[in-house]
């Protein structure tokens, strides 16, 4: 018989996982204790005992998110022969991955969290602060090919991956919107369909 008063045993893993879902599905502000106590089967003061506060609770889900779901994402990007094949890859894996029924629609480093109260904009920040390091690992990679000379001199790296990136975070807001996996693909084709005019910009005629 187990000891009176004694907490209940919990698996903090499958724990944090379900509170990473909470998350994604309703954002840092929508969440409430009420979401996430039930969601992890577990009361308050456990809660806090194993995780501090709500927002370390999220900082610990997005981590686990970023490991778990945006990891093998992005592997689709660093495991390809080079820059182009692998910004294609990550989106249309992105549009499969965003509109996946089992999983809650769009990215949670994109959607957690809107501007609202102090903590709101802690949480807001460091989630800015990860989309920019994807713009990084991005503009590196298209450095590379550059260096490489797979692209031409000359190209903006940067402003190619913000274009990207920005096309990456637009389809996962479009998929919380209800936006079809097909439509998601059309969006990712389109936007390779650019590829050219932005690494291979036209010469400017002598005058």
């Amino acid at each position: 018989m187990a000891e009176r008063g004694r907490p209940r045993a919990f698996d903090r893993d499958l724990a944090l996982k379900r509170a990473m879902e909470v998350f994604w599905a309703k954002g840092y502000a929508g969440a409430s204790l009420a979401d996430l106590k039930s969601a992890m089967g577990i009361n308050a003061p456990s809660l806090y005992a194993a995780f501090g506060s709500k927002e370390q609770l999220f900082e610990a889900a997005v981590d686990l998110y970023a490991e778990i779901e945006g990891g093998p994402l992005w592997a689709h990007f660093t495991e390809a022969p080079d820059a182009r094949e692998g910004i294609g890859r990550l989106l249309r894996a992105s549009a499969k991955t965003y509109t996946d029924p089992a999983r809650p629609r769009g990215c949670l480093v994109v959607l957690g969290a809107l501007i609202g109260g102090e903590a709101e904009a802690r949480v807001a920040t460091r989630l800015a602060r990860l989309r920019r390091v994807a713009i990084d690992r991005m503009t590196a990679r298209l450095a590379a090919d550059v260096a490489a000379g797979r692209l031409p001199q000359g190209i903006d790296c940067q402003a190619i991956a913000t274009f990207y990136t920005t096309v990456q975070q637009g389809m996962s807001l479009q998929a919380r919107d209800g936006a079809s996996r097909a439509t998601l693909l059309a969006v990712a084709e389109s936007a390779m369909a650019a590829w050219e005019s932005l690494t291979h910009p036209p010469r400017a005629v002598a005058g």
